[in-house]
């Protein structure tokens, strides 16, 4: 496998829909493989090779001496331990063995023998001692810069050309913060469907696989290769007749989305009249160009904590309210709503986290965040208060768990409108008010919250997560993860028929709004709002046109009544299948095969 020149095929888990072609860019755990070339001069490779450790002892002394100076021996010791990397005898006699029968440059022998060490002590039962990778890639890092250093170039920098990424894992803020122009699509060899960077490359549209087992060893940077999002295939080296076979499905798949942007200021109604609002989720203010070319009625979702963690400190009052203004004004005549900030129990603007949770899920996030830091909370209302006037515009509260989060939020929304009055500053006095119910507890009270509220939102992600009690980027139990679990979609009506009893609408803001297997009984539901990422928003309006309401509401009745996940999603499918076949291969949706659960 990954032999220059001859077609190799990895299979993985398709994440994000599309096709691209181009060539590689291979980044490993903590640091980037190397272009791979032959060489000539063994003995000059050698010599790079000792260059570059003898210049990566030198800076780590450096470091050890700096640090000693600052804060004593113990941080010190860190970089003792770093420079005892370079004097192991795998590194010195491993590498150039590598060199001598592989004949390949130095750097890239490198890398080659430092994986594999690295995934030997990533086998270690022992935590302490899998822990110390860590110090390995920093080390190798520095080394590759290295080497790099010869020609003034990083190999750690992203290359500024059209390419396909290919890494160990990617966090969701390096995909958040992707060069959309540069990165065509990404493969991974950790993740899962569910995980925050699947969610993100779905949202910004970007092709990805995740799941590739053993690849970023094998491949190398500027390998010539085809990125399928449909199947989960990377292809390296394609033949031609590889190429000429997805230029064609390519263009296919472009045809099929050039019908359905005919469609983009068409409504999302059923056949027989039901009207269905879609709109867009998004993180960033790039992002409002692409939900204008989709058609959404507005943004059901903008998730403010990308723009609020970014940074050391916390943008203040002004800098939030001149972005939610100015997403607003782009946005407007339809609605935006911004969820106020869902920083998590492992990162919070402003202030580090000493001690980690040590469940962050279960923990210091959400409104229990906010409630517990006032100043920072009503900073944002204020801002978001600000940035409505003359403007359609929502906030909904997350990780709403009963109905007192509700009316202490509302209570410091009402301290929050006195002091912008006391200010003589401008607000909407009108703005909308949602809760997001993420929490099975919530949920079942969700008549009493709605009652406090105009809206709900539903975040299917959390909300199965907490139901099931399955971590869904956890690849032991991600298979557990089931959007048509029985207690889920109970849960969901549930919360419809409390809203409704209160006259309120209820949108569903996560995944499972763009699952087309599962789009007929969200439909049959009750389901008021959609709200979903751009990309795939004309495929669910499209969907939504050739559903039956009335069919859906009998579809509902019998999956309520189901007692297996494998029951509904039967159900479902065929529901699916009947009403718009030639979407479910474009769209995606729930796995055909789900366990029972």
């Amino acid at each position: 496998m990954g032999q220059v020149g001859k077609e190799v095929v990895y299979e993985g888990i398709p994440v994000s829909r599309g096709i691209v072609f181009g060539p590689l860019h291979v980044v490993a755990r903590g640091f980037s493989a190397p272009e791979v070339h032959p060489i000539g001069n063994v003995p000059r490779e050698i010599e790079r090779f000792k260059e570059a450790l003898r210049l990566t002892g030198k800076q780590l002394d450096g470091l050890r001496s700096h640090m000693e100076s600052l804060s004593g021996n113990e941080e010190a010791c860190i970089f003792e331990a770093h420079m005892l990397v370079l004097e192991d005898p795998i590194v010195l006699n491993g590498v150039p063995k590598a060199i001598r029968e592989r004949h390949q440059n130095a750097e890239y022998c490198f890398y080659a023998v430092m994986q594999n060490q690295l995934e030997s002590m990533r086998r270690i039962p022992d935590p302490f001692l899998r822990d110390r990778t860590a110090d390995i890639e920093d080390v190798c890092q520095r080394v590759l810069r290295n080497f790099a250093a010869e020609e003034n170039q990083s190999p750690g920098d992203e290359p500024d050309h059209q390419h396909i990424l290919v890494s160990y894992d990617l966090s969701p803020s390096d995909t958040a913060q992707m060069d959309r122009h540069n990165v065509l699509g990404f493969a991974t060899e950790q993740g899962s469907t569910n995980s925050h960077t699947a969610i993100l490359a779905r949202s910004l549209g970007i092709p990805a696989i995740v799941g590739l087992q053993n690849a970023v060893f094998n491949l190398h940077t500027l390998a010539p290769c085809i990125l399928d999002g449909y199947s989960g295939k990377l292809i390296v080296d394609p033949t031609a007749e590889t190429t000429t076979h997805y230029r064609e499905l390519e263009r296919g798949r472009k045809r099929e989305r050039a019908k359905l942007d005919k469609l983009r200021d068409a409504d999302a109604v059923t056949t027989d009249g039901r009207k269905i609002t879609l709109s867009a989720n998004i993180e960033f203010e790039h992002e409002l160009k692409l939900v204008e070319r989709s058609g959404a009625k507005g943004v059901g979702l903008f998730r403010t904590e990308f723009f609020l963690l970014e940074r050391e400190e916390c943008p203040n009052e002004e800098e939030q309210a001149a972005l939610y203004s100015r997403v607003a004004k782009s946005v407007a005549p339809n609605d935006v709503i911004f969820r106020t900030l869902d920083a998590g129990g492992d990162k919070v603007p402003g202030e580090p986290l000493t001690e980690p949770e040590p469940n962050p899920f279960l923990g210091w996030r959400g409104i229990r965040f906010s409630l517990a830091r006032k100043d920072l909370f009503k900073e944002q209302l204020r801002a978001i208060l600000r940035a409505g006037v003359g403007r359609r515009i929502g906030l909904m509260f997350p990780l709403i768990s009963g109905l007192g989060e509700v009316k202490a939020a509302k209570k410091l929304l009402a301290d929050s409108m006195s002091e912008l009055t006391a200010r003589g500053v401008e607000f909407n006095q009108e703005i909308s008010v949602g809760a997001m119910i993420e929490v099975p507890s919530a949920a079942m009270v969700a008549a009493e919250i709605a009652a406090e509220v105009d809206f709900l939102s539903i975040g299917t992600n959390d909300l199965i997560q907490y139901t099931l009690a399955v971590d869904r980027v956890n690849p032991r139990v991600a298979y557990l993860y089931r959007a048509g679990h029985p207690g889920v979609i109970r849960l969901i009506k549930a919360v419809i028929e409390g809203a409704s009893q209160q006259r309120i609408w209820t949108g569903i803001c996560g995944e499972m709004a763009g699952d087309l297997i599962m789009l007929p009984l969200l439909v049959g539901l009750g389901i008021d709002e959609l709200s979903v990422g751009a990309p795939l928003l004309p495929l669910v309006k499209q969907a939504v046109r050739h559903l039956n309401y009335a069919e859906c509401s009998t579809l509902a009745t019998k999956c309520l009544l189901a007692c297996e996940t494998r029951e509904i999603v039967r159900l479902c499918s065929a529901a699916a299948q009947a009403a718009y076949p030639e979407l479910i291969d474009q769209g995606g949706g729930a796995e055909m095969d789900p366990s029972s659960c």
